[in-house]
């Protein structure tokens, strides 16, 4: 599985992980924050869908990754917004089983998900945040979910 980085490039998610350790081994003191989010424009082609994955040095900068795929267009709100808290959740398991299992047990690790209070989404809020809770992460919505609504988003057309 490749990822994408707008200092390194192409990289493999295990090439990816050494770079989230060394990233953490650089300061050992400062507090951080794992943090994972998706996003997706539809056209009437396809939709492309696209995870972040971001380590952040608390008010010391960050580190950030993505992967982009496609997929048949996805029209309706409610199946896009659950396939990308699905892609979010799919990600941190394949990263704790690729060796990043101590920084996510050491560090708060959260799910940005791109619905809010304001627009169509705000009916999903209770469930999508139910779901990602329930398999004990941290959920984030906007405003403060800066990894889905502005990382992802920037890659995501």
């Amino acid at each position: 599985m490749m990822f994408l980085s707008p200092t390194r490039g192409s990289v493999a998610m295990e090439e990816m992980v050494k770079i989230l350790h060394d990233f953490v081994q650089e300061d050992q003191e400062a507090s951080y924050k794992l943090v994972i989010g998706t996003d997706s424009h539809t056209t009437r082609r396809s939709t492309t869908l696209v995870t972040a994955v971001i380590i952040h040095r608390i008010g010391k900068g960050a580190r950030f990754f993505y992967r982009k795929r496609s997929s048949r267009p996805l029209f309706d709100l409610r199946t896009r917004i659950y396939r990308e808290t699905e892609l979010s959740l799919e990600l941190v398991e394949l990263l704790n089983r690729s060796g990043m299992n101590d920084l996510t047990s050491r560090w708060p690790l959260e799910i940005h998900i791109d619905i809010g209070q304001q627009g169509e989404t705000k009916v999903l809020i209770q469930e999508i945040c139910g779901w990602v809770t329930s398999v004990g992460y941290e959920a984030r919505i906007k405003p403060m979910s800066f990894g889905a609504s502005s990382v992802a988003d920037r890659f995501a057309e």
